[in-house]
């Protein structure tokens, strides 16, 4: 079936959107008790006060659920950006400290932010609507850094390429391999791309 042929996707009832914050809060407090290992299905249903049947049918896996829950952050995060956007005039610097807010907000819960990095590590094909979601507002994000409507492939490329450190940024200082001096360093590197000419 082609893109243009799938139906579209029903929107959720305000009842069914209730419940799916719920599940996702559910799997918040889990993970930042325990990180990955401590979201296991059954408890996040209980927590979340719905059938356990119903929890997988909004999320058919724990790894769907926290690429969703690392989605939901970053939409929060998009939320603050747009009332407080990084100042200077310099497109590179913005995106740097863009990253270093989301790295900052990830520090102050290093288990939900290990096992939403390790979600998205394991995730394969079958979650990937969910991942391309996540990356789509990622990109976003940083093209309002760099105030970029309308973006050249260069410039994507450019921004696939930064989103990619920040990521295995992430994963090396959550694994005790990065100091935070050297994630800053490593961003404001890659972020140095956004000022070379195009080719």
């Amino acid at each position: 079936m082609t893109a243009e042929a799938r139906p579209a996707v029903q929107p959720l009832t305000e009842r069914q959107e209730a419940r799916r914050r719920r599940i996702l809060q559910a799997g918040v407090q889990l993970a930042g008790r325990g990180g990955f290992e401590a979201v296991q299905m059954r408890e996040v249903a209980e927590a979340a006060g719905v059938a356990l049947g119903t929890l997988y049918r909004y999320f058919p896996s724990k790894i769907h659920l926290l690429v969703a829950v690392m989605h939901d952050q970053l939409q929060r995060l998009h939320v603050t950006l747009r009332r407080n956007p990084p100042a200077g005039d310099d497109p590179a610097q913005r995106v740097a400290e863009t990253l270093m807010r989301a790295f900052r907000a990830l520090q102050r819960d290093p288990h939900l932010a290990d096992a939403m990095v390790r979600a998205l590590t394991f995730a394969d094909r079958g979650v990937s609507a969910e991942v391309d979601a996540v990356s789509r507002l990622t990109t976003t994000i940083v093209l309002e850094a760099m105030g970029v409507e309308e973006p050249t492939r260069e410039q994507l490329s450019v921004v696939r390429v930064i989103e990619h450190t920040w990521h295995s940024a992430l994963v090396t200082w959550l694994s005790g391999r990065e100091s935070i001096a050297q994630v800053k360093r490593d961003i404001e590197t890659v972020c140095g791309l956004i000022r070379l000419p195009a080719r």
